[in-house]
């Protein structure tokens, strides 16, 4: 699954013939995987449940990936023996923040007497899931169009000089800003444990 289709970016560069579909296609997959890299995440939805293991960094939170819906959270404080609990909250809280529609991305121990069990170097903490972002935003799906249309355009400048208005420009070899613009939102940065 892309982000958007092929019709939407032949749509926005006022392409109506399927010479050039196969690269279209390309610039489809190669703005996806920019996209993904650029956002630490991945958007759509899981098909199916999988299995993803976590060393707990602090006895309260344990930073997960997106999930969309959770089946099933164990524990072990040696990473072999595990144990199920119901002993967590998923946040965010509201799934809804600051406008925006958000996954579950940490687990918060509830009780005083519950916590995750913290061992340098053993993941201790096993969730059981729909490991996705959910639904795919707009935002995404505009930026994937815009930037699989870059990359697409990229191909007629193999020296990454293009003419302009004013003489020669150079394309950016970063993020376009406008997709940054789009995109800013849904990165999710890391700290290091």
């Amino acid at each position: 699954m892309t982000y958007a289709s092929l019709s939407q970016v032949k749509a926005a560069l006022r392409l109506t013939d399927s010479v050039d579909d196969s690269m279209l296609t390309l610039a489809l997959s190669s703005a996806d995987e920019a996209i993904n890299a650029y956002c630490g995440r991945t958007f759509g939805t899981a098909a199916a449940d999988s299995t993803r293991t976590y060393a707990a960094g602090k006895p309260d939170v344990v930073e997960v990936d997106d999930l969309s819906s959770i089946t099933t959270v164990e524990f072990s404080s040696n990473g072999t023996d595990w144990t199920t609990t119901t002993s967590y909250q998923a946040e965010p809280l509201n799934s809804f923040t600051d406008g925006l529609t958000w996954p579950t991305t940490r687990l918060r121990a509830t009780t005083s007497t519950f916590s995750w069990p913290v061992n340098m170097g053993i993941q201790t903490v096993r969730v059981t899931g729909k490991f996705a972002f959910g639904s795919t935003p707009s935002s995404v799906t505009q930026a994937a169009v815009m930037q699989s249309s870059r990359f697409f355009a990229r191909l007629s400048t193999p020296l990454g000089v293009t003419m302009g208005e004013f003489g020669a420009v150079r394309l950016l070899s970063r993020v376009d800003p406008d997709v940054e613009v789009l995109l800013q939102p849904y990165r999710r940065l890391r700290a290091a444990i």
